[in-house]
């Protein structure tokens, strides 16, 4: 059967979600879905009829159409509309105290297990919990810098176990210690490797000339609760050197969380591993300036001594890498650093999850409460990773804090106290189905913890009446399958019952409903049932034509209106009403709007571009071009435009004719007015060329006494203040004769352009 993929294959990228914002839109019957399966992807709003006859009256879309309207169309229940759901499979409920010997049975997250059914583009959510409980054990491994510079960073942490130990046991009565250290590869350049310094590379350093051999990583201390041992595996150490500034710290890190067997980490403990260093890393391809080109692998390389055997094999891992291993084993890092490196390693909590930075002393004796610190600050929020996302699936999170407030798109809580819960909702959406019918599996899970919830996802693609198919159904001629109410013809049939035989008419007629050779049925707009092409419906507007290649909705648009509601959309062409013109219709053919008030087209400076002025004159601007300040008429064209005649407080207005007398207004200034009457050109518009011919009429006056008027019937008039001992003249509204603002306008006024020395002075 004919399909209609332009608007599907929209649909499949998310447009048609725009549509149903579209007043009065049905998205579901303009969809053009010829399907079961079709119907559902359009949007989740939409249901689908199966019962045989709801469509012998209608076309094949009609079956198509949002739940309300097919059952008054006489659907009755017999339709399609799954909808997405949440099951819950596992949830034990959380626990309150974290002191079980085993601690198997301390819960911190519920629910446990899930799944979700999705229909694409709807949604459907669940809640979960988090719990920080009380009294929860905990492994904290130690990893100290044991270059040079940290000589005196050891002396100090000598007695640390005990103190520590004394610490967290206020925290949590079940708590164990263990310890490493790390210097760097023992190659060039990063160490020094002439052999009279494989056993001292402290030769010939005159502050301290003796120091072990440089190493990688070693593993000294399996995590215990013999906090005795911790201090006496410090004691045994001694500083090693090495040659450049960075030092190896992140391939013990990596050894640190991968060697869970060997570091002793506990499956149900909070891991938290002491970093402690007063320099910067190397970091992923360091390794290749000693000619280790492979990359890390992110397995455990310790051997049965407990050092570090791929040190000079492999480059140093990446951040990457160590954020994946850390989060794989749950271990939350504690970068103690040194005052000048905070800011670096700052910067790298943000790339690996559930790491913490505290600035360590330079001798280290702030390491007690630093760790403290680190331990409530880690205690104190929960934050949701996700691991395995699928790529069809969209996740929302909401959280609820201790505040009962929640935060949409928040998937943190901070603030917490030991025994708070976090809640959050997590939405999930699909927003396509998967090419097989597969089922996904993804893990939320808090960083730093062991509990997770598995979230399984199966995709709800298929109707149920997809079922109960026919094939070579008598309902379909024996020429088809009979599925959802419809039949799928066989290939070479055609018809709603697949009742005519594509080659069964004479040549020239087996293409009827083709509009050339190769070109889909009906343009994949219709039906084709015995040569002849059925149209579909859509809410858009009408499909027709003999092939189905017209419509009255595709035409283009200005502004999201059709046509730009000055024309009809005809078989994907606007017919334009009369006085408009464009592929569009928005380019109107009326030329009053640039005829200036000269009565000039664009004032004879530009050209009339669909009723507005595209000025061509170089400097000319406004809606009729009416404004240049530098054009070479600026000044002609008004020099006959403006005549002078005086007013005198308290006289008549004047008249058209006569002679213009000089009069002494209080002895210092003289009052008069310029009236402009229409010449060749209006001065009813603003602009600085009227306020110029003003300025051209008055410097060729010679002196005021001595002008005389022409007639004149001016309805706007300038008020002029001649003043001061330098007679600078102002320009300002009349409200003498007659009252209302000025017609023209310039920068500043005119008393900065013009002056003229008043009679006798």
């Amino acid at each position: 059967m004919p399909r209609a993929p332009a608007l599907l294959f929209s649909c499949l990228l998310g447009l048609c979600a725009l549509v149903p914002r579209l007043p009065g839109l049905n998205i579901c019957t303009s969809g053009s879905a010829t399907s079961c399966e079709e119907c559902l992807l359009i949007h989740p709003k939409c249901a689908w009829c199966f019962k045989e006859d709801f469509g012998s009256l209608r076309s094949v879309t009609s079956r198509c159409d949002l739940k309300a309207n097919l059952i008054r169309n006489g659907c009755g229940g017999e339709f399609e509309s799954p909808a997405s759901s949440t099951q819950v499979l596992r949830s034990l409920p959380l626990s309150s105290k974290g002191s079980s010997p085993a601690g198997s049975d301390v819960i911190q997250l519920t629910p446990q297990e899930v799944t979700v059914t999705l229909r694409p583009g709807d949604k459907t959510a669940f809640q979960l919990q988090v719990r920080q409980v009380e009294d929860y054990p905990v492994d904290l491994y130690y990893l100290m810098d044991l270059s040079l510079s940290m000589k005196d960073d050891l002396e100090n942490i000598r007695s640390l176990g005990t103190k520590l130990a004394e610490e967290m046991r206020k925290l949590t009565s079940n708590f164990r210690l263990g310890f490493g250290s790390f210097v760097d590869k023992n190659i060039s350049p990063f160490s020094y490797t002439a052999p009279r310094y494989q056993t001292n590379p402290c030769i010939g350093y005159k502050l301290f000339p003796n120091c072990v051999p440089s190493f990688g990583f070693r593993h000294l201390l399996p995590l215990t609760d013999r906090v005795d041992s911790f201090n006496e595996e410090v004691r045994k150490q001694r500083v090693s050197r090495n040659r450049d500034a960075p030092e190896g710290g992140f391939d013990a890190v990596l050894q640190a969380a991968v060697c869970k067997e060997k570091i002793g980490w506990r499956k149900d403990a909070l891991h938290l591993l002491v970093f402690t260093t007063d320099d910067v890393p190397h970091i992923a391809l360091d390794g290749k300036l000693g000619g280790l080109v492979q990359p890390h692998d992110g397995q455990c390389h310790l051997n049965e001594a407990n050092e570090y055997t791929a040190s000079n094999q492999m480059d140093y891992p990446s951040l990457a890498l160590l954020g994946e291993k850390l989060a794989e084993n749950n271990i939350n890092l504690i970068f103690a650093v040194t005052k000048n490196h905070y800011m670096l390693y700052k910067n790298f909590t943000a790339l690996i999850p559930g790491t913490t930075v505290e600035i360590l002393h330079g001798d280290s004796k702030n390491i007690l409460q630093l760790i403290i610190n680190a331990y409530n600050s880690i205690r104190s929020k929960v934050e949701l990773s996700v691991w395995d996302q699928p790529e069809d699936l969209n996740l929302f999170f909401t959280a609820t804090c201790q505040d009962g407030v929640s935060y949409p798109g928040q998937r943190k809580c901070e603030g917490l106290k030991i025994g708070d819960t976090a809640s959050f909702e997590v939405s999930v959406e699909a927003r396509s189905c998967p090419s097989k019918h597969v089922q996904h599996t993804f893990t939320l899970r808090p960083v730093g913890f062991r509990d997770s919830l598995e979230v399984g996802v199966t995709y709800n693609c298929r109707c149920g009446c997809s079922t109960g198919l026919e094939p070579d159904s008598a309902r379909c001629s024996s020429n088809g399958t009979y599925v959802c109410g419809l039949c799928e013809c066989n290939p070479g049939y055609l018809g709603t019952r697949c009742e005519c035989q594509e080659g069964e008419s004479q040549s020239g007629y087996q293409n009827l409903c083709r509009e050339a050779e190769g070109k889909p049925l009906c343009s994949g707009r219709g039906q084709c049932s015995c040569n002849q092409c059925s149209c579909f419906e859509s809410e858009f507007g009408k499909i027709y034509g003999s092939f189905c290649e017209c419509d009255n909705f595709s035409c283009a648009r200005n502004k999201g209106v059709l046509c730009s509601g000055h024309g009809e959309c005809h078989c994907g062409e606007c017919k334009c009403h009369a006085g408009y013109i464009g592929d569009n219709c928005n380019c109107s053919t009326d030329i009053s709007t640039c005829q200036a008030r000269d009565g000039h087209i664009c004032s004879d400076r530009g050209h009339c571009v669909c009723g507005q002025c595209q000025c061509t004159e170089p400097g000319a601007f406004g809606e009729t071009c009416e404004k240049c300040p530098t054009c070479p008429d600026a000044c002609s064209t008004k020099r006959d435009s403006v005549l002078l005649s005086t007013v005198v407080p308290g006289s008549p207005e004047p008249q058209p004719g006569g002679s213009v007398q000089h009069h002494d207004v209080g002895g210092r200034s003289t009052e008069l007015s310029a009236h402009v009457m229409p010449a060749k050109r209006s001065l009813a518009s603003s602009g600085p060329r009227s306020c110029m011919a003003v300025e051209r009429a008055f410097r060729s006056t010679r002196p005021v006494s001595q002008l005389t008027s022409r007639p004149f019937s001016g309805k706007r008039g300038f008020s002029l203040m001649l003043s001061g001992a330098t007679g600078h003249l102002r320009l300002c509204p009349s409200h003498t004769w007659p009252p209302g603002p000025l017609s023209c306008s310039m920068p500043g006024s005119l008393a900065s352009l013009l002056s003229w020395a008043p009679p006798g002075k």
